[in-house]
Protein backbone atom coordinates (compact mmCIF):
# COMPACT_ATOMS: atom_id res chain seq x y z
CA UNK A 1 0.00 0.00 0.00
CA UNK A 2 0.76 3.52 0.29
CA UNK A 3 1.06 5.14 -3.34
CA UNK A 4 0.58 8.47 -1.06
CA UNK A 5 1.02 9.51 2.22
CA UNK A 6 -1.79 10.26 4.09
CA UNK A 7 -1.54 11.05 7.57
CA UNK A 8 -3.74 8.28 9.10
CA UNK A 9 -4.17 10.77 12.46
CA UNK A 10 -5.51 13.66 10.52
CA UNK A 11 -9.33 14.70 13.13
CA UNK A 12 -12.27 14.50 11.72
CA UNK A 13 -13.90 12.94 8.46
CA UNK A 14 -10.97 11.90 5.81
CA UNK A 15 -12.02 14.43 2.40
CA UNK A 16 -9.93 14.99 -0.51
CA UNK A 17 -10.16 16.07 -3.88
CA UNK A 18 -11.41 12.90 -5.29
CA UNK A 19 -13.07 10.86 -2.14
CA UNK A 20 -14.68 11.54 1.10
CA UNK A 21 -15.09 8.57 3.78
CA UNK A 22 -17.90 9.21 6.22
CA UNK A 23 -19.37 7.23 9.07
CA UNK A 24 -22.81 6.81 8.39
CA UNK A 25 -26.17 5.92 11.31
CA UNK A 26 -28.35 3.74 9.79
CA UNK A 27 -30.89 4.51 11.82
CA UNK A 28 -31.07 8.53 10.27
CA UNK A 29 -33.29 8.59 7.05
CA UNK A 30 -32.89 8.32 3.67
CA UNK A 31 -30.08 10.98 2.77
CA UNK A 32 -30.49 13.50 -0.20
CA UNK A 33 -28.08 12.08 -3.16
CA UNK A 34 -29.35 8.45 -3.75
CA UNK A 35 -26.57 5.93 -3.83
CA UNK A 36 -24.75 4.95 -6.92
CA UNK A 37 -24.63 1.29 -4.78
CA UNK A 38 -25.60 0.05 -1.86
CA UNK A 39 -23.62 -2.91 -0.12
CA UNK A 40 -23.81 -4.63 2.90
CA UNK A 41 -20.97 -2.39 4.54
CA UNK A 42 -20.75 0.50 2.25
CA UNK A 43 -22.71 3.00 0.14
CA UNK A 44 -21.09 4.95 -2.92
CA UNK A 45 -22.43 8.35 -3.66
CA UNK A 46 -21.23 11.11 -6.05
CA UNK A 47 -21.26 14.24 -4.39
CA UNK A 48 -20.37 17.28 -7.07
CA UNK A 49 -16.82 16.50 -7.92
CA UNK A 50 -16.03 13.93 -5.03
CA UNK A 51 -17.16 10.07 -4.17
CA UNK A 52 -18.46 9.89 -1.03
CA UNK A 53 -17.70 6.75 0.58
CA UNK A 54 -19.95 6.20 4.11
CA UNK A 55 -19.88 2.63 6.10
CA UNK A 56 -21.71 2.05 9.38
CA UNK A 57 -18.67 -0.87 10.64
CA UNK A 58 -18.81 -1.15 14.56
CA UNK A 59 -15.51 -0.81 16.46
CA UNK A 60 -15.49 -4.62 16.82
CA UNK A 61 -15.89 -4.95 13.27
CA UNK A 62 -12.53 -2.63 12.64
CA UNK A 63 -9.43 -4.69 11.76
CA UNK A 64 -7.26 -5.75 8.73
CA UNK A 65 -9.85 -7.87 7.16
CA UNK A 66 -11.57 -4.22 6.28
CA UNK A 67 -9.03 -4.25 2.84
CA UNK A 68 -10.67 -7.74 1.91
CA UNK A 69 -14.01 -5.94 2.33
CA UNK A 70 -13.21 -2.83 0.43
CA UNK A 71 -11.57 -5.21 -2.64
CA UNK A 72 -15.04 -7.62 -2.23
CA UNK A 73 -17.77 -4.87 -2.35
CA UNK A 74 -16.22 -1.71 -4.10
CA UNK A 75 -13.34 -2.49 -5.85
CA UNK A 76 -13.53 -6.33 -7.26
CA UNK A 77 -17.06 -5.41 -9.05
CA UNK A 78 -15.38 -2.19 -10.36
CA UNK A 79 -16.98 0.69 -8.63
CA UNK A 80 -13.69 1.94 -7.59
CA UNK A 81 -10.25 1.74 -8.46
CA UNK A 82 -7.04 2.23 -8.54
CA UNK A 83 -4.70 1.55 -5.59
CA UNK A 84 -4.41 5.44 -4.61
CA UNK A 85 -8.01 5.35 -4.77
CA UNK A 86 -8.03 2.21 -1.86
CA UNK A 87 -5.87 3.69 0.33
CA UNK A 88 -7.67 6.87 0.88
CA UNK A 89 -11.32 5.03 1.93
CA UNK A 90 -9.45 2.49 3.83
CA UNK A 91 -7.52 5.06 5.90
CA UNK A 92 -10.95 7.14 5.69
CA UNK A 93 -12.82 4.19 7.28
CA UNK A 94 -10.43 3.18 9.48
CA UNK A 95 -9.82 6.55 11.11
CA UNK A 96 -13.72 7.33 11.21
CA UNK A 97 -14.73 4.94 13.63
CA UNK A 98 -14.23 6.99 16.56
CA UNK A 99 -14.38 10.61 16.90
CA UNK A 100 -10.56 9.94 18.20
CA UNK A 101 -8.83 9.10 15.20
CA UNK A 102 -5.64 7.33 17.31
CA UNK A 103 -8.52 5.52 19.81
CA UNK A 104 -9.62 4.60 16.30
CA UNK A 105 -6.26 2.89 15.15
CA UNK A 106 -5.97 1.05 18.41
CA UNK A 107 -8.89 -0.50 17.85
CA UNK A 108 -7.85 -1.42 15.15
CA UNK A 109 -4.54 -2.55 15.60
CA UNK A 110 -5.85 -4.38 18.89
CA UNK A 111 -8.70 -6.73 17.19
CA UNK A 112 -6.19 -7.29 14.40
CA UNK A 113 -3.35 -8.35 16.54
CA UNK A 114 -6.37 -10.59 18.87
CA UNK A 115 -7.54 -11.90 16.00
CA UNK A 116 -4.04 -13.24 14.55
CA UNK A 117 -3.11 -14.83 17.94
CA UNK A 118 -6.87 -16.57 17.88
CA UNK A 119 -6.20 -18.50 14.10
CA UNK A 120 -2.90 -19.69 15.25
CA UNK A 121 -4.75 -20.82 18.30
CA UNK A 122 -7.41 -23.11 15.63
CA UNK A 123 -4.40 -22.95 13.44
CA UNK A 124 -5.73 -24.06 9.93
CA UNK A 125 -8.85 -25.90 10.79
CA UNK A 126 -10.62 -22.80 10.87
CA UNK A 127 -12.28 -22.79 7.72
CA UNK A 128 -12.74 -18.68 7.43
CA UNK A 129 -10.62 -17.36 4.42
CA UNK A 130 -9.98 -13.54 5.05
CA UNK A 131 -6.85 -11.49 4.71
CA UNK A 132 -5.78 -12.07 8.29
CA UNK A 133 -6.10 -15.60 8.06
CA UNK A 134 -4.57 -15.67 4.90
CA UNK A 135 -1.66 -13.71 6.56
CA UNK A 136 -1.19 -15.19 9.81
CA UNK A 137 0.03 -17.82 8.20
CA UNK A 138 2.88 -16.21 6.64
CA UNK A 139 3.66 -14.29 10.08
CA UNK A 140 3.93 -17.41 11.81
CA UNK A 141 6.48 -18.92 9.27
CA UNK A 142 8.88 -15.51 9.27
CA UNK A 143 8.78 -15.76 13.08
CA UNK A 144 9.81 -19.41 12.55
CA UNK A 145 12.72 -18.20 10.06
CA UNK A 146 14.15 -15.08 12.25
CA UNK A 147 16.38 -16.04 14.64
CA UNK A 148 17.28 -14.15 18.13
CA UNK A 149 18.97 -10.86 17.60
CA UNK A 150 18.12 -7.58 15.92
CA UNK A 151 15.44 -7.56 12.97
CA UNK A 152 15.26 -4.86 10.52
CA UNK A 153 11.35 -4.68 8.71
CA UNK A 154 11.66 -3.42 5.17
CA UNK A 155 8.19 -2.02 4.49
CA UNK A 156 6.21 -2.51 6.83
CA UNK A 157 3.03 -0.97 5.82
CA UNK A 158 0.71 -1.28 8.90
CA UNK A 159 3.67 -3.24 11.07
CA UNK A 160 1.99 -6.28 12.20
CA UNK A 161 5.17 -8.44 11.59
CA UNK A 162 7.34 -6.18 13.75
CA UNK A 163 5.17 -5.49 16.40
CA UNK A 164 4.56 -9.51 16.61
CA UNK A 165 8.20 -10.05 16.53
CA UNK A 166 8.94 -6.96 19.00
CA UNK A 167 6.24 -9.07 21.60
CA UNK A 168 9.47 -11.59 21.78
CA UNK A 169 12.33 -10.38 24.44
CA UNK A 170 14.66 -12.77 22.05
CA UNK A 171 14.01 -10.02 19.31
CA UNK A 172 15.29 -6.25 19.02
CA UNK A 173 13.23 -4.69 16.07
CA UNK A 174 12.74 -1.52 13.36
CA UNK A 175 10.22 -1.18 11.20
CA UNK A 176 10.78 0.84 8.01
CA UNK A 177 8.74 2.24 5.82
CA UNK A 178 8.70 5.48 2.61
CA UNK A 179 5.12 6.51 4.33
CA UNK A 180 5.95 8.63 7.10
CA UNK A 181 1.77 8.74 8.20
CA UNK A 182 2.50 5.19 8.49
CA UNK A 183 5.72 4.76 10.67
CA UNK A 184 4.27 7.75 12.57
CA UNK A 185 1.02 5.52 13.28
CA UNK A 186 3.00 2.58 14.19
CA UNK A 187 5.08 4.09 16.57
CA UNK A 188 2.09 5.33 18.39
CA UNK A 189 0.11 2.19 18.57
CA UNK A 190 3.42 0.28 19.80
CA UNK A 191 3.73 3.31 22.32
CA UNK A 192 -0.09 2.47 23.32
CA UNK A 193 0.48 -1.50 23.43
CA UNK A 194 3.68 -0.64 25.59
CA UNK A 195 5.69 -2.77 22.44
CA UNK A 196 9.19 -1.48 22.60
CA UNK A 197 9.59 -0.72 18.35
CA UNK A 198 12.02 1.71 16.86
CA UNK A 199 10.64 2.94 13.38
CA UNK A 200 12.60 4.56 10.39
CA UNK A 201 11.06 6.37 7.50
CA UNK A 202 13.32 5.34 4.61
CA UNK A 203 13.18 4.11 0.88
CA UNK A 204 13.94 0.37 1.45
CA UNK A 205 16.82 0.52 -1.21
CA UNK A 206 18.46 3.06 0.22
CA UNK A 207 18.47 2.60 4.24
CA UNK A 208 20.42 4.75 6.26
CA UNK A 209 22.18 2.48 8.40
CA UNK A 210 25.45 1.03 8.11
CA UNK A 211 26.59 -2.56 7.06
CA UNK A 212 25.80 -5.27 8.98
CA UNK A 213 23.59 -3.04 11.01
CA UNK A 214 21.47 -6.20 12.13
CA UNK A 215 20.99 -9.77 12.21
CA UNK A 216 18.40 -10.25 10.07
CA UNK A 217 16.69 -8.43 7.42
CA UNK A 218 12.88 -8.95 6.82
CA UNK A 219 11.21 -8.56 3.57
CA UNK A 220 7.67 -9.55 3.78
CA UNK A 221 5.01 -9.31 0.77
CA UNK A 222 7.04 -5.97 -0.42
CA UNK A 223 8.79 -7.37 -3.64
CA UNK A 224 5.42 -7.53 -5.81
CA UNK A 225 5.14 -3.59 -5.39
CA UNK A 226 8.30 -3.49 -7.13
CA UNK A 227 9.72 -3.72 -11.05
CA UNK A 228 12.24 -5.82 -11.48
CA UNK A 229 15.26 -3.53 -10.69
CA UNK A 230 13.90 -1.25 -7.73
CA UNK A 231 13.49 -5.80 -6.08
CA UNK A 232 16.82 -6.22 -6.93
CA UNK A 233 17.73 -2.98 -5.39
CA UNK A 234 15.97 -3.54 -2.28
CA UNK A 235 17.79 -7.49 -2.08
CA UNK A 236 21.17 -6.09 -2.30
CA UNK A 237 20.70 -3.55 0.21
CA UNK A 238 19.15 -6.41 2.74
CA UNK A 239 21.96 -8.24 2.17
CA UNK A 240 24.41 -5.33 2.97
CA UNK A 241 22.21 -4.90 6.32
CA UNK A 242 22.18 -8.07 7.25
CA UNK A 243 24.90 -9.92 9.59
CA UNK A 244 23.26 -13.40 9.22
CA UNK A 245 20.16 -13.55 6.97
CA UNK A 246 17.46 -11.97 5.12
CA UNK A 247 14.10 -13.24 4.70
CA UNK A 248 11.82 -12.67 1.81
CA UNK A 249 8.27 -13.67 1.19
CA UNK A 250 6.37 -13.24 -2.31
CA UNK A 251 2.90 -14.08 -3.83
CA UNK A 252 2.99 -16.92 -6.01
CA UNK A 253 -0.62 -15.83 -7.43
CA UNK A 254 -1.14 -15.80 -11.05
CA UNK A 255 -1.97 -11.85 -11.63
CA UNK A 256 -0.98 -9.29 -8.47
CA UNK A 257 -3.89 -7.45 -7.38
CA UNK A 258 -3.76 -3.77 -8.54
CA UNK A 259 -5.97 -2.37 -6.12
CA UNK A 260 -3.55 -3.06 -3.32
CA UNK A 261 -0.84 -1.64 -5.53
CA UNK A 262 0.83 -4.86 -6.74
CA UNK A 263 2.71 -4.77 -10.33
CA UNK A 264 4.13 -8.03 -10.72
CA UNK A 265 3.78 -11.77 -9.69
CA UNK A 266 6.53 -14.11 -8.78
CA UNK A 267 6.86 -17.98 -9.11
CA UNK A 268 9.47 -20.29 -7.53
CA UNK A 269 11.96 -19.99 -10.67
CA UNK A 270 11.84 -16.44 -10.90
CA UNK A 271 12.51 -16.51 -6.98
CA UNK A 272 15.60 -18.58 -7.49
CA UNK A 273 17.08 -16.17 -9.65
CA UNK A 274 16.48 -13.40 -7.44
CA UNK A 275 18.52 -15.37 -4.83
CA UNK A 276 21.31 -16.25 -7.38
CA UNK A 277 21.50 -13.20 -8.21
CA UNK A 278 22.76 -12.19 -4.86
CA UNK A 279 25.99 -14.22 -4.64
CA UNK A 280 24.87 -15.84 -1.03
CA UNK A 281 23.72 -18.91 -0.46
CA UNK A 282 20.25 -18.98 0.14
CA UNK A 283 16.93 -21.39 0.33
CA UNK A 284 13.98 -21.06 -1.59
CA UNK A 285 10.47 -23.12 -0.67
CA UNK A 286 6.93 -22.65 -0.97
CA UNK A 287 4.97 -22.27 1.74
CA UNK A 288 1.30 -20.49 1.18
CA UNK A 289 3.68 -18.42 -0.58
CA UNK A 290 7.56 -18.01 -1.80
CA UNK A 291 10.23 -18.01 0.89
CA UNK A 292 13.75 -17.11 -0.27
CA UNK A 293 16.19 -17.18 2.79
CA UNK A 294 19.65 -15.92 1.44
CA UNK A 295 22.42 -16.50 4.00
CA UNK A 296 24.59 -13.14 4.30
CA UNK A 297 27.43 -14.87 6.96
Amino acid sequence: MHTIDIDPLAPGPYQDDLVEVVREDPATGPRRVPPIVRTEHFCLRRCDRRLEVSHWLKPEQLDADLGGLLAEELFAPGWLTGASVFERVYIGVARSIGNDPLQSWITFYDNTLTRIHDHWRVSERDPRHSWIAEHAVVWRRALQLVPAGEVLDLGSCWGFLPLLLAERARNTVTAADISSGAMRLLAAAAARRETPLRTLVCDAASVPLPDDAVDTVTVIHLLEHLDDKEAHDVLREAVRLARRRVVVAVGFDEEPTAACGQVRSFSHDKLTEMGLRTGKRFDAEAYHCGWLVIHAD
